[in-house]
């Protein structure tokens, strides 16, 4: 480097040095600093500090990880964070005060710790005005939290020990789109499910329900009622539900008996799971049906009639997989004009 070059380095520095002295900061920290001075108003507020048994990473200030951590009570949570992820650790108890200055939440995720019921405050998540998606399966729940939310639109509760959803327990939750409920031990839904206007997706499956609830949202997509106790199903009951398009009930106690003619000849109806049941025949399904799951029943007979009431060039089933096996009938019982009824069917097992 010349002496030329040098001099004028020095005198660049030294008319900035002035400047840095006047204003109390190094014109240069945004090179070096922290990005949340590097970005300024492109990030969020970072003021509170991140509890030493979490994470909160500076390229994304409004998400804290604590997942994992073995913590048995609940962190301090800065009112910036939006998303926090507590996963996979033992704490057992949300005071009223635990979440009080985490308002700007719209993640929970609390799953698989070991909550219980009794430990959670009756204003626990009362705070939370934005929440949007709360994660609480894998605890020890026996009841609904209370006054959750009603911004709530995704609520997973599955794996507990619930016995009885009211409904006060889901009221006000028109934004509530997908429920999970599974594998609790719910006897009785009573008229719960009613106001919930935008549910898309439900699935009540393994737990002790020994008929369908009543008043179902009629805007569901996906209806999941497998390893219950339902033997019948209510007369007409899938024909309002115009945006149905899986079901599935295996593993309950349904019989022909029943089951109300044409309960499943509804078009829109996609897949339709009636495994191991007590069927004796087929019922008649909708022409627009793409998947069938009937093995392991009672049925003792191959009714075409059951796909296809008329048979032609245009008019034959969309059916493209049907089960049967685990049934009283083989291949002999399928009758020859079936490839024209089933010519889409990719494979029958009988």
């Amino acid at each position: 480097m010349t002496v030329t070059m040098r001099v004028v380095i020095v005198f660049l520095l030294s008319a900035l040095l002035p400047l840095s002295c006047s204003h109390g900061q190094d014109p240069f920290a945004w090179l070096y600093g922290p990005q949340s001075q590097r970005f300024g108003s492109l990030q969020a507020d970072t003021t509170g500090g991140c509890p030493d048994e979490c994470d909160c990473p500076p390229s994304f200030p409004v998400a804290m990880y604590c997942d994992g951590r073995g913590l048995t009570v609940m962190p301090t949570i800065p009112s910036r964070v939006k998303y926090l992820y507590l996963q996979n650790n033992a704490i057992t108890a949300v005071s009223d005060s635990a979440l009080v200055n985490a308002t700007n939440l719209e993640w929970l995720m609390m799953h698989h710790n070991q909550l219980t019921s009794d430990a959670i405050g009756k204003k626990a998540f009362m705070q939370l005005q934005g929440l949007e998606r709360l994660y609480l399966q894998h605890n020890n729940l026996t009841t609904f939290p209370s006054n959750l939310p009603r911004t709530l639109r995704d609520l997973r509760i599955n794996h507990n020990k619930i016995k009885k959803v009211t409904a006060a327990d889901l009221e006000g939750m028109d934004n509530l789109t997908i429920l999970y409920l599974h594998d609790n031990a719910v006897t009785d839904m009573g008229t719960s499910l009613k106001a919930l206007k935008s549910l898309t997706l439900l699935d009540i499956s393994s737990n002790k329900l020994t008929k369908v609830p009543e008043a179902l949202p009629e805007n569901l997509h996906q209806l999941y009622l497998e390893s219950n106790s339902i033997d019948s199903l209510p007369e007409g009951f899938f024909s309002r539900f115009t945006q149905l398009q899986y079901v599935r009930m295996a593993h309950n106690q349904l019989t022909d008996k029943g089951i109300p003619a044409n309960t499943f000849n509804v078009t829109g109806l996609v897949e339709l799971d009636l495994s191991y049941n007590k069927l004796e025949r087929i019922p008649p399904v909708s022409t627009t049906l793409q998947h069938l799951y009937m093995q392991a029943n009672q049925i003792k007979e191959f009714t075409l009639g059951s796909f296809c009431s008329v048979m032609d060039v245009t008019n034959f089933s969309k059916l493209r997989t049907l089960r049967l096996d685990g049934n009283e009938i083989t291949r002999q019982d399928i009758p020859t004009e079936s490839t024209l009824c089933l010519r889409l069917a990719s494979s029958i097992e009988v």
